[in-house]
C-alpha cells in the first residue's frame, strides 16, 4: 500500500503569541485553518497579557515557543547549532555570511540571537516535520530574520508580512535583501506597498496589499444614533506610545474643557508611556473627565464602542520614524457606527476618507483635532453622512474573510504544495 505524503504545513514565525494588541494575526491564523490550511506557530516570546481573545482558544495549530533570552539560553540555543553546522556545513557558512552582511552597528547581539534561534527552529523542529511546505514570518523586522535564516538553514521557502514600524525603522538595504529572497511579501496598506515597491527597484519579488481587515460579523451595530448629548463620549483605543498621539488628543481635550464643553473620555491600551500619558491627564486637569483602563478584551471594547459618540487617534510620525499603517480600531469604529478622527498620517486616508468617511487634521495640532472633535460631536447631519459611509467602506473593502481569502490564494500561487485548482491570482495590487 502506498503511503500517503503528509498534509503540507505552513509554519508562521511570530514576534509573541497570543498578543491582545495583534489580534489581527490569531483571526488570520483561524481563517487559515478554516480554508483548510494545516498551521504550526513559533512565536520568538510567551505572550504579554495573562488573557487573551476569545477566538484565539478556536486555533488548533500547534505552538512551539523558540528560546527568548541570549544570555538565559545560550547554551540551549547553541547545542542544536553545533549540531546543524556539522550536518549541514555549506548551508550554515553561506548563512552565517547573510547573517553577516545584515548586521547594523549596535544590533550584533540582536543578529546573533535571530541566528541562533533559526539553527534552533530548522534543528529541533524543521527537521522533524518534514510536512512544513514554507515558512512565514509576521513583521519584517526579527520575525522575519529569523524566517529567513531559517529558511536558508533548511531549504524551507519563506514569505514575510510587514506592517509598520517594521518597515519605517528598518534599514532599507536590510529590509531590500529579505524582499529579495522572499518568494513573496505581504503588506497591509496601499502606502506601504508604494513605499515598499519604491526602493525594492527591481527586485523581482511580488509585493501585495493584502488589508487586516476585521470580522464583521463582530464589529456591527444595527440601531445607530446619530444624535448626541452633553456629557460627551469620546472613545480612544490605543497602545501608549508616542506615535498613537495621545498627548495631542489630551491637548485637545483640554481645549475643549476651557469652553466649557462637557465630556469623558475613556482610555483602553498599555505601553511605555504610561506614565507620561498620566501625568500629562493630570497636568492638564482631566483626572475628572478622563479614565484609563489598562488592556481589555474584545467583547469589553464592543461594550465602550456602543456607548461612545466619537472615537479619536491622534496618531503621528514617532521620532525614530516609527508609524501606524491603518490601525484596525479605525477600521472597527467605523464598522460599529462611531464616527473616527484621527490625523493624515501613513495609510489613515486609506480608510478615514475625510468628509466621506471620517475625518482627518493635520498630525500635532489639538487646536485643529479639538475643533474637529467638537464638529463630529454637535453637526448631526455630517454624523449621519460619516457613520453610512464609513458602514459602507468596511462592509465593501475591509470585510478580512475576504483578505484572508485572497492571502491563501497567495500561498497556493507561490507554493504547488498548497495548490488546488482553482487558484486564479494573477494580479500584485
Amino acid at each position: 500500500m502506498t503511503q500517503q505524503p503528509p498534509t503540507p504545513t505552513l509554519a508562521y514565525i511570530l514576534k509573541g503569541y497570543p498578543r491582545i494588541s495583534e489580534t489581527f494575526i490569531s483571526n488570520e491564523i483561524l481563517l487559515l485553518e478554516n480554508l483548510g490550511f494545516t498551521m504550526r506557530l513559533f512565536p520568538m516570546r510567551q505572550p504579554r497579557e495573562d488573557f487573551s481573545h476569545a477566538s484565539v482558544k478556536e486555533i488548533k495549530a500547534r505552538v512551539d515557543y523558540l528560546p527568548t533570552e541570549l544570555l538565559v539560553d545560550f547554551f540551549r540555543l547553541l547545542r542544536p547549532n553545533i549540531f546543524l553546522a556539522a550536518k549541514k556545513p555549506k548551508q550554515f557558512r553561506e548563512t552565517l555570511r547573510t547573517a553577516a552582511q545584515g548586521i547594523s552597528k549596535g544590533k550584533e547581539l540582536a543578529t546573533l540571537k535571530h541566528l541562533l534561534q533559526a539553527g534552533y527552529l530548522a534543528n529541533n523542529h524543521l527537521e522533524k516535520d518534514p510536512s512544513i511546505a514554507q515558512l512565514h514570518g509576521h513583521f519584517a523586522h526579527s520575525p522575519t530574520s529569523v524566517t529567513m535564516f531559517a529558511s536558508l538553514l533548511s531549504g524551507i521557502p519563506f514569505s514575510f508580512t510587514a506592517h509598520a514600524k517594521d518597515i519605517y525603522t528598518s534599514d532599507k538595504e536590510k529590509l531590500r535583501r529579505k524582499i529579495a529572497q522572499a518568494k513573496f511579501v505581504v503588506t497591509c496598506t496601499r502606502h506601504n506597498k508604494e513605499y515598499l515597491d519604491a526602493f525594492a527597484g527591481d527586485c523581482p519579488t511580488p509585493i501585495y496589499c493584502v488589508y487586516h481587515g476585521i470580522d464583521t460579523a463582530l464589529f456591527q451595530q444595527t440601531e445607530v444614533s446619530c444624535a448626541t448629548h452633553s456629557p460627551f463620549k469620546i472613545l480612544t483605543v490605543a497602545r501608549m506610545t508616542q506615535k498613537k498621539g495621545l498627548a495631542t488628543i489630551y491637548q485637545a481635550l483640554a481645549g475643549l474643557h476651557a469652553q466649557g464643553v462637557r465630556f469623558q473620555h475613556t482610555l483602553i491600551g498599555d505601553g511605555d508611556d504610561r506614565e507620561k500619558i498620566l501625568a500629562l491627564i493630570a497636568e492638564l486637569g482631566l483626572k475628572e473627565h478622563c479614565q484609563w483602563l489598562g488592556t481589555r478584551t474584545h467583547e469589553e471594547v464592543l461594550l465602550h464602542f456602543r456607548a461612545s459618540d466619537l472615537f479619536v487617534l491622534g496618531c503621528e510620525i514617532a521620532a525614530n520614524g516609527d508609524r501606524d499603517g491603518i490601525p484596525n480600531v479605525l477600521v472597527e469604529s467605523l464598522a460599529m457606527g462611531v464616527p473616527a478622527l484621527s490625523s493624515a498620517v501613513s495609510a489613515i486616508p486609506e480608510i478615514l476618507i475625510d468628509g466621506k468617511t471620517g475625518m482627518t487634521v493635520p498630525p500635532s495640532q489639538p487646536e485643529q483635532l479639538g475643533k474637529a472633535m467638537l464638529r463630529l460631536l454637535t453637526d448631526e447631519q455630517l454624523r449621519r453622512q460619516l457613520i453610512a459611509g464609513g458602514q459602507e467602506l468596511v462592509k465593501d473593502t475591509f470585510d478580512n474573510r475576504r483578505w484572508i481569502e485572497k492571502l491563501a490564494e497567495l500561498f497556493r500561487l507561490h507554493n504547488v504544495l498548497f495548490r488546488h485548482p482553482s487558484t486564479t491570482i494573477s494580479d500584485n495590487a
